[in-house]
Order: structure tokens, then C-alpha cells, then sequence
């Protein structure tokens, strides 16, 4: 009986196949951008080297395919091994990159004394890595092709154009599965073994169907041996249309990419969504031509006409461009901040993506079919397949070279867009013109007049506002503000778009991509921008840890006022600030000449236009401190520079006795963030601290080898660091103190809360997930809102050295207000007058010390005892933590005096001794009045009110080297009174979390809760 192979394997199942095989190539483009940005530095950098080399090794392996294909009798077979050969190679890729990444930053990059030397090595392993696979990913489409047409040799063109259209789609859906599934998933090194195993399956199947056909050797499509000269001509004038085309579409591509990011943002999610929307145009454009390309009669002058209206479709894009940020400002104002509603905010943003590239990649999509189906039918047999598949890869290379290199730096993109247009349209007008068709002067007259009456208007008439593009319409959604402030620089980098706006009310800021970066006040006032005091407490506690510094690393510029307040210390020798991107140097120097006079004209200052990791490892210097102060970590390729894998390096390039500090926010983040963060830190510093410079900032200072010694802020207090720091109200040492978060031996205990891996470069936790908080508006608040908890968390269990009363109390940190405001209600309470500015009192707590200074006048408890000792917790909450320890006894003092208390039942006594207790900081006392609260029956039902006496008595246990007697008073009594849900403050979590984690490690059996311990702390801890 025979077999009916074409009922067995029909056509249809070898393009699914194809479809696979393209799902799996862009997932490979995709993860080794990731792999590649952590051995170059940058995202942009890394991914127009990945989109070279791939698209350079696919164009050698389609020139290799075209040269050698007469002689493989069964391609398909050929197919099936050049898939088995690239899924092998995945499987192996990460412990090779691995392998190479180590060895080239701790043995090569360190031996090498000539920089250049160095990069061009760095940059030729890079290319290494993946120029093998991209050439056998070449092969697949030419030879895929090749044995479709010589098994089912009817219409050839609708056959290209079918592999051409799945390969496509297939992609389109691997970037989108890789970046918004799989890598969350299963990391990196997952990933791209998951796409090897693909491909292995692949080749199983489709060997498989060769094997299983009774007749896989068919003959090859033959070139004319003879071809006629004209045939000839038309040859090689489509050879040179696709490269034409192909660099064409790539300048739009990288300039729409540029576009885009200032309206969808630049993260790694927003680039897959682009390159998603760029190659689905093309996919569809290749189906669209499916049915039609094999009846096309005159298949040179359609040609020509589809590159004349995609020019013009091209630069009409920039209205179409335009207009996406109302539809991104309508967007964000209907979303909640939820997960559902960043996916319809990721959905939304696609979906711009494709209005603006769609119609211009339509018609790219058809180019390739159709220059191949004209070639072939001009003799060329199946050579033509790889031959104008490699030409227009070439193309695109080109494309990319110019775009990245030539194009966005010098040209601007709308003037970018606009050359890419004119090429396609002048290849148009070309093509045209070889028609056979004899009304081809008239056609030549009306594709001249839609090109150019595309173009010309479009670029010298229409124009896009720069407040608009400088607006950030993806952080806010609100176009509102855009005529609050002006933009007085805007100049298109290689790797960014870099703004300056001057606001209304004197604001300076600094934007990558629409993103601000920095910003200083420059008004009239006495007022600050502010991020300013980060920027200034970046340079300056790291020198209070290390006095003796010299030598100055710092990543990253931004508005250059860290590297300028370094350089006010006169012994530092040198500080070398390193930039990725020359325009950001300059747009800093250009807005913020008189605040950063030093970074750029002192001449200890060094900038260098480098990759940090690069730099460091081609210095071979060791640096007394080294600061990072890049972009935010939702912007892609900015979270490897917090990750394990950066601190285990970057440590490398620190003294033995140097220290690290690292800028993080806290808006636009979550707590879980910043924990991967320190996780990620943890194992590769012995010691750090933390501080708050504002409320949504924090800097890190970590210390390479051994404890941190105790900061000596005197320096920083005398001199021109003194009149700096005096502007950002920053005069004494305590202002410095009150500052202070946690110490590393804090943090870690609380690590167990949080179920967050350490953030990873192969396992990006921060990548995945910052773009989310961004979008959701959200902010981290587990260790700022400690600070200014109703208890003295902080001062107890830090020990702090720090006197409340000498606190500079203009300052704009949440700590600092809750001080001022504990003075004016001292003050209202005992002298009948606030302080200061009774606004700083909330009406609530301003009502309550009134009743409170009336009830010591009269003795009025009034009808029930606890709503008046509810008042007096209150009060007590917002005043005794920020107080010293004088004034706040003095105060528990006078409110507990009257003679109206003394018939009050024994638990509001025990609240009021708990009360004083907190005020002198008396922890004994604390444990022992605050169980007696929390083990009374009278217990009331406020949760808050419960929250305070049990996180006393356990602060008190803790602070007396008790935490089994405060982890079992949380057992036994806590989660009776104060169940998971109802627990609502920060500072408790804190308190119990430090509880668990001591408890677990006292040599003591069987304390209450055991079992429940067990499962929070690991055992190795």
C-alpha cells in the first residue's frame, strides 16, 4: 500500500513548522540582547549590536544557502540539521556566556592597557558569541523555501510569501511570549533553552516528514544558463532594491523605536511591544501578497509603485505620531493603577505601536516575496531566495549603522523617518521607470507627485511640538502641564533622546527618552528642587565613611551636582564620571553650567563617554568610592546595574577599604523591588546602611571589607560643603543622623517577609516588574514610613546617637515635618500656642491637644475613660518619637499629673505607664506595661491602638535581648488581637519580622510558635 505523503505532511504542516522556527528565532534576537547589554552596558547599545550581527550572520548564512543550494539534493533534510545545530548551541549558550563574560572582566579587560584594544575585544567576543548561530538562522529561510518550491512547485510567489508571513508572525509572538512570559518564568538561561528545544523538536518533525516522504528528492529549480541581458539587468537592479528597502525599513524602525519610547516609555516591555508591532506589519504584508503575487502581470512596476506609497506612508507616520499622545494621555487617564490595567496599558501601547507603523510595514512586508518571486521568473532559479534574502539583510545592517550612528545624532528623527521615506520613494520612481509599461511617464509624474507631496509638506511644514515630546505622556497621562515649562535643549544620542525643560516657578530638569533624570531650583526663592538634596547627599556621605578618599568613580551624569560636590572636598585627586551618552554630558552642562561649574571645568574632573562596566574593567584602578546614580530601573538595561551580578563585579574596582554607595527610589517602586535590591547586594558587601535624603529617595553606602566605621560628618559641615548643604537645610550633624534608615543587620532580618528573589541579571526580577509599579503609580513605603512611626523604632534599635532638638526643621523629609510637628504640639499642649505654624498640626491632632490641655484644666474624662485615653494615644503617637527623651517625659509628665486620673481602672494606668515608658525610652518598662495592655481582657477593639501596646512590648523585649519573650508574646496574645488583616503599619512588621528572625536563632526549645517559626526562618540561618 503506498503512502499519500502530501495527506500525511501537507504543505500547511511545513508552515507551521516555520511558524515555530520563527517564535524561536526572535526569541533568541531577544534574549541575547538581554545577555549581551550585561557584557556591553547598555540596552540600546546591545540591541543594535544584536539586530547587526543577527541580521549580518542571517544575511551570510542566505548568501551561503543561495551559493551551495543546487547541490543539496534534499534541503529539507538540510533544514532539519541546521535546526538540530541551533538548538544545540542554545542549550550550551548560557554556560558559554557565562564562561566568556568572567574571564574577559576579571582576567582579559584587566590586562589590557590600551583601551581601544580592549573594546574592540570585548566587542568582537560579543559578535562571536552569536555570529555562528545568526548564519545558521540565515540558512533556514532559503532552505525552508527551497524545498517547499521543489516538492509543491505551484505558485512559487504564494508559497515565499506564506513561509514568509508565518516566519514572521512567529516572531511577532516570540519577543511578546520571551519578554512578557517566559522570562519571568524561567529567567534567561530558561528561555533560550526552551527555544533550543524547539528548534530540536523541530528538526525531529521535520526529518520526520522527510524520512516519511517516498519522494524527497526533487530536482532543483535551475537557473537559465542563457539569460538575456534584460534579465540579467532586472537581476541585479532587484538585488539592489532589496538592499535599498531593507535599510529603508530599519532607519524606520530604529527611528520609530526612538519615537515611540517618548510616548510608551523605554522600557524593556515597551521595546517588545514595538518590535512586536514592526515585524507584525511585515508578517501581514507577506500574507497580503500571498494570493496575489503569482497573477501579477507586471510585477516591476507594481514594485515600484508599493515603495512610492510606503515612502509616502512612511513620513506620514509623524502625524500619525503625533496624535499618540492624546491616545496615550486618554489611555492612562482610563486605567486603574491594577494589574488588569497594565494590561491594558501594554495592550494600549501595542496597539499605538502599530497605528503608527502598520501601513508603512505592510507594504515592507510585501518587498521581499514579491523581489524574489521577479527574480526567480527572471531566470535566477532558487538562488534568488538566499541572494535577495542576504541583500536585504546587508541593507538593514546599513540601515541600522547610518540610523544609530549618522541618522539620529545628526539628523533628528523626523528627519531620519524623512530620508528613509525619500530612498524608498526615489527606489520607487527607479523601478518605475524600467516598467515595461508605455504609460510609465505618466506613472513616473504621479509617483513623483505622491512621494513628494508626502515628504516635502511633512518636513518643512509640519512639526511636533518639543514640550509635547518632552512630556513624559506615560508617567502621567496628563497633557495638562505641557505649557508650564519650556524646552531650551532637545537633541536626539545614540542610545537616547535627551531634553532640558525650564519650568514656570524655576525648575531645571533633565529628561532621557521623557524621563526626568534630575532637576534644580534656579527661582528667586528659598526653595530647592526636590531630588536636589539626593543628588548633594550622594556626594557627600560617602566621604563622611571614608575621609581619606582620593580617587572618585561615578556612573552615570545626570545633572552633574554629585560629581560637583565631591569635587569641594580639595583632598580628592581625581573623579572620573562616566556617561553612556555624549548628549546627556552636554545637555548637563548646558542647563546647569553655574551648580556643576566643577564637573566640567575643574580639572580633577575626568568624563568619560563609556559604558561603566567597560570603563572600570579597562582602567585597572582601584577607586576609594564608587557611586552609581543611573536612570530609574523600569528603563531598559538600567536594572543590571542593580543586580547580583553588577555588585559582585563592581566591588572589584573598590579599595580594600572603599566604599559603594547607590542611589534608589522609592516612588514609582514597591517594597518588594527594594528588597530584591538589597537582596541582590547583601552577599557582596559585609556591611551597609541606609539613609532617607527625601521622602521618595534613599542612598545606600556600602562597605567592601568589614564594618563601617562611625561617619564623620564634620567635614562636610565647614568650608563650601557647609554652604551647599546649608542651602539644602542640612547644617548640623544631626540633620545627617535623623536620616539614617537601617543598618545592613537590620535589613536582613526582615528579608523573610518578603518571598522576592535577589535580583539577577539572568533572572531579572527588577526588569520584569519595575514597569509595572511604574505604571501603577506606586511607592515604597516599608522603610521610610518606619521613621516616622508612633513608636521610636528606629532610635532603639539603631542606638541612635541623635538629639531630636537639634534638628534643622526646614527640610523636606518626612521625619523632619513629624518633628516640627511634635514641637508645636508640645507647645500647644503645655503653653496653649503651637510652636510654629499651626498648619503643620493636621485638624484632627490639633482638636484632640486642645480637649486634651482642656481635660488637664477641668479633669473632664467625660462619660467613657478610653475614648479619652484614645486621645491622649493619639497625641502621644505624633510627639513622643520625636521628641527627646526630656521633653517628651516632660510632656508624658504633665498630661499624667492630674489628680483626674488617679480613679481610672488598672488598664487606662497601664496605658498611661506605657505612654511614659515610650516617652523616656525606658525599654523595660515598655515590655512590661505593654503586655500588661496587650493581656488585658479590657483590651479595646482599635487595631491600631492594639498595633501600638504590642509593638511597644516587643520593641521593649528586643531592646532587652529578649525576642523569644517578644515572638512568643506575638504568638500567644498578637494574633488573637491583631489577625494578618488587620495589621497596618510598617513599623510592626518591622518589629515582629526582627522578633522571628532573633528568636529563630536563640539556642532555646520549644517556645511558643515553634512551628510556625520554622517555616519563616531557614534552617541555615
Amino acid at each position: 500500500m503506498s503512502i499519500d505523503f502530501r495527506a500525511l505532511a501537507p504543505r500547511w504542516l511545513y508552515f507551521v513548522t516555520f511558524t515555530v522556527s520563527g517564535f524561536a528565532g526572535l526569541i533568541y534576537e531577544s534574549i541575547w540582547s538581554h545577555y549581551l547589554k550585561l557584557f556591553l552596558g547598555h540596552a540600546a547599545l546591545a540591541q543594535s549590536l544584536v539586530l547587526i550581527i543577527f541580521m549580518g550572520g542571517m544575511a551570510a548564512g542566505a548568501w551561503v544557502a543561495s551559493r551551495y543550494s543546487n547541490r543539496w539534493k534534499m534541503p529539507l533534510l538540510a533544514y532539519a540539521i541546521v535546526e538540530a545545530i541551533i538548538g544545540v548551541m542554545a542549550l550550551v549558550f548560557h554556560q558559554v556566556f557565562d564562561t566568556v563574560i568572567d574571564t574577559f572582566y576579571f582576567s582579559i579587560l584587566p590586562g589590557i592597557s590600551a583601551p581601544l584594544l580592549g573594546s574592540i575585544l570585548k566587542w568582537s567576543a560579543a559578535a562571536l558569541l552569536i555570529f555562528p548561530q545568526s548564519v545558521l538562522l540565515g540558512m533556514t529561510f532559503p532552505l525552508m523555501s527551497t524545498g517547499i518550491l521543489r516538492r509543491y512547485p505551484t505558485t512559487p510567489g504564494g508559497s515565499i510569501a506564506m513561509l514568509y508571513f508565518t516566519n514572521s508572525i512567529g516572531a511577532a509572538f516570540g519577543v511578546l511570549a520571551s519578554g512578557f512570559w517566559l522570562i519571568g518564568k524561567v529567567g534567561l538561561p530558561g528561555t533560550i533553552f526552551t527555544a533550543g528545544l524547539l528548534n530540536i523538536a523541530l528538526a525531529i518533525g521535520v526529518w520526520v516528514m522527510v524520512k516519511l516522504d517516498p519522494a524527497p528528492v526533487a530536482p532543483p529549480i535551475a537557473s537559465s544558463e542563457t539569460k538575456e541581458a534584460a534579465s540579467q539587468d532586472i537581476s541585479t537592479l532587484f538585488l539592489i532594491a532589496a538592499f535599498i528597502t531593507g535599510a529603508a525599513s530599519f532607519i524606520y524602525e530604529i527611528g520609530w523605536i526612538r519615537m515611540l519610547s517618548l510616548v510608551l516609555g523605554s522600557s524593556t516591555h515597551s521595546f517588545e511591544l514595538m518590535l512586536s508591532a514592526f515585524i507584525t506589519g511585515l508578517a501581514f504584508g507577506g500574507l497580503w501578497i500571498k494570493r496575489r503575487i503569482d497573477n501579477i502581470s507586471d510585477p516591476v512596476r507594481f514594485s515600484g509603485k508599493v515603495q512610492i506609497i510606503m515612502g509616502a506612508a512612511a513620513v506620514l507616520t509623524l502625524p500619525v505620531y503625533a496624535s499618540s499622545f492624546e491616545w496615550m494621555a486618554g489611555l492612562m487617564s482610563s486605567l486603574r493603577s491594577s494589574e488588569g490595567g497594565f494590561v491594558i496599558f501594554s495592550l494600549g501601547s501595542h496597539l499605538i505601536a502599530l497605528a503608527v507603523m502598520l501601513p508603512a510595514t505592510f507594504l515592507a512586508g510585501m518587498t521581499l516575496p514579491l523581489f524574489t518571486h521577479v527574480i526567480m521568473k527572471s531566470g535566477a532559479g532558487e538562488k534568488a531566495i538566499g541572494r535577495v534574502y542576504a541583500a536585504n539583510t546587508v541593507g538593514a545592517i546599513v540601515g541600522v549603522l547610518f540610523a544609530i550612528n549618522i541618522g539620529l545624532p545628526m539628523m533628528g528623527m523626523k528627519n531620519l523617518i524623512a530620508f528613509g521615506a525619500l530612498l524608498d520613494v526615489i527606489l520607487g520612481l527607479v523601478l518605475l521607470a524600467r516598467s515595461s509599461d508605455a504609460r510609465r511617464v505618466m506613472r513616473l509624474a504621479g509617483g513623483a507627485l505622491i512621494g513628494m507631496g508626502a515628504i516635502v509638506p511633512t518636513l518643512f511644514v509640519f512639526d511636533i511640538d518639543k514640550n509635547l515630546l518632552a512630556s513624559g505622556i506615560f508617567r502621567n497621562g496628563n497633557l495638562d502641564f505641557v505649557d508650564h515649562y519650556d524646552v531650551a535643549f532637545f537633541e536626539d544620542g545614540k542610545t537616547a533622546t535627551v531634553s532640558v525643560s525650564k519650568w514656570r516657578g524655576g525648575i531645571v530638569t533633565i529628561a532621557t527618552n521623557g524621563k526626568p533624570d534630575a532637576a534644580i531650583y534656579f527661582g528667586e526663592e528659598d526653595s530647592v528642587a526636590l531630588d536636589e538634596i539626593t543628588q548633594a547627599m550622594l556626594g557627600a556621605l560617602p566621604l563622611s565613611y571614608n575621609p581619606d578618599a582620593k580617587l572618585i568613580g561615578v556612573i552615570g551624569m545626570g545633572s552633574g551636582m554629585t560629581t560637583n560636590t565631591m569635587l569641594l572636598e580639595p583632598n580628592i585627586e581625581r573623579v572620573d564620571t562616566v556617561e553612556i551618552e555624549p548628549k546627556m554630558a552636554e545637555a548637563a552642562q548646558f542647563a546647569f553650567g553655574e551648580r556643576n561649574d566643577r564637573t566640567f571645568n575643574d580639572p580633577r574632573s575626568h568624563i568619560h563617554l563609556e559604558d561603566a562596566k567597560t570603563f572600570f574593567s579597562l582602567q585597572n584602578d582601584r577607586y576609594d568610592i564608587i557611586i552609581a546614580e543611573p536612570s530609574n530601573p523600569w528603563v531598559s538595561g538600567v536594572a543590571s546595574l542593580f543586580s547580583e551580578e553588577f555588585y559582585a563585579t563592581v566591588k572589584n574596582y573598590i579599595t580594600d577599604d572603599g566604599v559603594f554607595a547607590q542611589w534608589l527610589q522609592l516612588y514609582e517602586f514597591t517594597d518588594p523591588l527594594v528588597m530584591t535590591v538589597l537582596k541582590a547586594m547583601a552577599p557582596h558587601f559585609s556591611d551597609y546602611v541606609i539613609y532617607n535624603t527625601g521622602d521618595d529617595d534613599v542612598v545606600v553606602i556600602a562597605k567592601k571589607n568589614g564594618r563601617l566605621d562611625e561617619p564623620d560628618y564634620s567635614r562636610l559641615l565647614s568650608g563650601e560643603f557647609r554652604e551647599q548643604l546649608k542651602r539644602l537645610d542640612v547644617e548640623t550633624e544631626d540633620d545627617f543622623r535623623v536620616r539614617k534608615l537601617a543598618e545592613k543587620s537590620t535589613i536582613e532580618k526582615l528579608f523573610a517577609f518578603f518571598d522576592v528573589p535577589a535580583n539577577s541579571d539572568y533572572f531579572p526580577f527588577l526588569d520584569l516588574n519595575a514597569g509595572k509599579a511604574r505604571f501603577g503609580q506606586q511607592r515604597s513605603t516599608f522603610l521610610s514610613n518606619v521613621s516616622s512611626s508612633p513608636l521610636p523604632v528606629l532610635e532603639l534599635i539603631h542606638d541612635e546617637k541623635l538629639d531630636l532638638h537639634n534638628v534643622g526643621l526646614d527640610g523636606i523629609y518626612e521625619r523632619v515635618r513629624a518633628i516640627k510637628k511634635a514641637e508645636s504640639i508640645f507647645s500647644l499642649i503645655v503653653d496653649g500656642e503651637p510652636w510654629n505654624d499651626a498648619s503643620e498640626i493636621d485638624a484632627v491632632i490639633q482638636l484632640t491637644a486642645n480637649n486634651l490641655r482642656l481635660l488637664r484644666a477641668d479633669c473632664s474624662l467625660g462619660d467613657n475613660e478610653y475614648e479619652t485615653l484614645k486621645m491622649w494615644y493619639r497625641v502621644a503617637g505624633a510627639t513622643m518619637p520625636f521628641l527627646d527623651r526630656e521633653r517628651a517625659s516632660n510632656l508624658a509628665t504633665y498630661m499624667s499629673e492630674p489628680t483626674c486620673w488617679e480613679g481610672v481602672t488598672a488598664h487606662t494606668r497601664d496605658w498611661l505607664e506605657l505612654i511614659q515608658a515610650v516617652a523616656a525610652r525606658d525599654v523595660n518598662r515598655m515590655a512590661q506595661f505593654g503586655t500588661a495592655v496587650v493581656e488585658s481582657e479590657d483590651m479595646p477593639e482599635d487595631t491600631r491602638a492594639r498595633e501600638y501596646a504590642l509593638a511597644a512590648a516587643m520593641l521593649g523585649y528586643l531592646e532587652t535581648n529578649q525576642p523569644r519573650k517578644a515572638f512568643g508574646l506575638f504568638t500567644a496574645v498578637g494574633q488573637k488581637l491583631l489577625p494578618e488583616r488587620y495589621i497596618h503599619s510598617d513599623y510592626f512588621v518591622w518589629i515582629r519580622e526582627i522578633a522571628t528572625y532573633e528568636a529563630a536563632l536563640m539556642p532555646q526549645q520549644n517556645a511558643p510558635g515553634e512551628l510556625w517559626l520554622k517555616t519563616r526562618i531557614p534552617e541555615e540561618e
